[in-house]
């Protein structure tokens, strides 16, 4: 195993801290946990590649240990497998590139490994550890995926006011989905400041990534977001805005894009429609704005054909509707892409059908279904994702 950054070997030494007379009594009331997810997933596209399958199993092991004094410490460890020998995909590591990508690679790793400090309205956190910040459009833990995205750093959280939440994150390392051997070295600061309103949360917001590669390079982004509900009788009226600004410069060479986000919805008698419409700018067709911190999947389709944005940026105009079924619940989702700045070849990028049941069973368990149908336009190939699972958590 690759080994741990050095704010995860400052963490081992910190451990001592706990003290040999409290050290048996924090272990003995700590807590375990199991959680386990068995996937299937199959893609197919318009291209020369092979269709892609994957059965693997994800494993993820918990134990946290009991407060004392404000001080508690973490550790997990997170592996996944593949199944039954299913395994024709090419997962960004392996040597199948016929196939198409399926970013599940086996791998065994140390998930998060940290040392956590409260009291009152602080908390502090050193070492290995998930972050995860608004909607995770910026900073998110990418769980959709078997070997999920943490972060190496310390975390500082303060709550001065019971509505007003302040954070700060300094990273050293991106502990990216792709195992070990895609880790990121970096020089990220996270800052982000939320107040609570009543009819909806503003976050004002600075992300500053470097990677630390011997080349200078920054991306730094500057933003606000304002989201919430409010209720009306027997409705329920969803409501979101957001702008970011976002400056990218590597090796002298320097790019401006901005990111506009406007989401409204209704939810009524158990269901829930939504409309929205979100950009990801592009310097006069350059460059396009960049969230590489983010929970990707969660945005602009299912199909993850935008993981990266297109020099020429992106424009989303979504809708969506969903509700219970049988006990479970149901979404419907609609996607119509196209150009921010389109060029002489590049305007129309496509559209994208989701849809999705998912069904939370006997406490501990839960299974669900997933497809997503993208139409390609000028860019890119027709291609159909098909997931189906099983989830447990003891």
């Amino acid at each position: 195993m690759k080994k741990l950054s050095l704010v995860s070997l400052a963490l081992m030494a910190a451990f001592p801290a706990l003290g040999a007379d409290t050290l048996t009594d924090a272990l003995t009331g700590g807590t375990a946990k199991l959680d386990m997810r068995l996937r299937y997933e199959n893609v197919s596209q318009d291209n020369a590649l092979k269709d892609a399958d994957a059965l693997t199993l994800r494993t993820r092991l918990t134990y946290a240990t009991a407060d004392y004094h404000g001080l508690s410490a973490l550790v997990e460890f997170e592996d996944s497998r593949v199944v039954a020998g299913i395994d024709d995909y090419n997962n960004g590591l392996n040597s199948k590139p016929e196939y198409s990508t399926i970013a599940d690679p086996e791998t065994t790793e140390l998930d998060q490994f940290l040392l956590q400090y409260q009291r009152g309205g602080f908390t502090g956190k050193l070492g290995r550890q998930v972050i995860t910040l608004d909607n995770h459009r910026f900073v998110g833990h990418v769980g959709w995926r078997q070997d999920r995205q943490t972060f190496d750093g310390v975390t500082l959280a303060y709550a001065p006011l019971d509505n007003l939440k302040l954070f700060y994150g300094y990273i050293d390392q991106r502990n990216r989905i792709l195992a070990e051997e895609r880790d990121v070295d970096s020089k990220d600061h996270l800052i982000n400041a939320r107040f609570d309103t009543g009819f909806g949360a503003l976050s004002g917001y600075g992300y500053l990534l470097e990677v630390d590669n011997n080349i200078d390079n920054g991306l730094d982004t500057y933003g606000l977001r304002f989201a919430g509900s409010t209720e009306l009788d027997a409705i329920k009226l969803l409501y979101a805005a957001e702008y970011a600004t976002q400056e990218s410069d590597t090796a002298g060479v320097s790019f401006d894009a901005d990111y506009y986000l406007v989401e409204g919805g209704v939810g009524v008698s158990g269901f829930t429609a939504k409309l929205g419409y979100e950009v990801l700018g592009s310097d006069d067709g350059q460059y396009g704005f960049s969230t590489p911190l983010a929970t990707l999947h969660k945005f602009n389709g299912w199909a993850d054909q935008f993981l990266s944005t297109p020099q020429e940026g992106l424009v989303d105009l979504y809708a969506s509707i969903g509700g219970g079924l049988l006990g479970g619940k149901w979404a419907l989702v609609y996607h119509d892409y196209e150009a921010d700045q389109a060029s002489a070849t590049v305007d129309d990028l496509g559209d994208e059908w989701n849809l999705s049941y998912t069904h939370a069973f006997a406490k501990h368990y839960s299974a669900g279904v997933k497809y997503a149908a993208y139409s390609a336009g000028d860019i890119k190939d027709d291609t159909d994702k098909f997931w189906v699972w099983f989830s447990a958590s003891l």
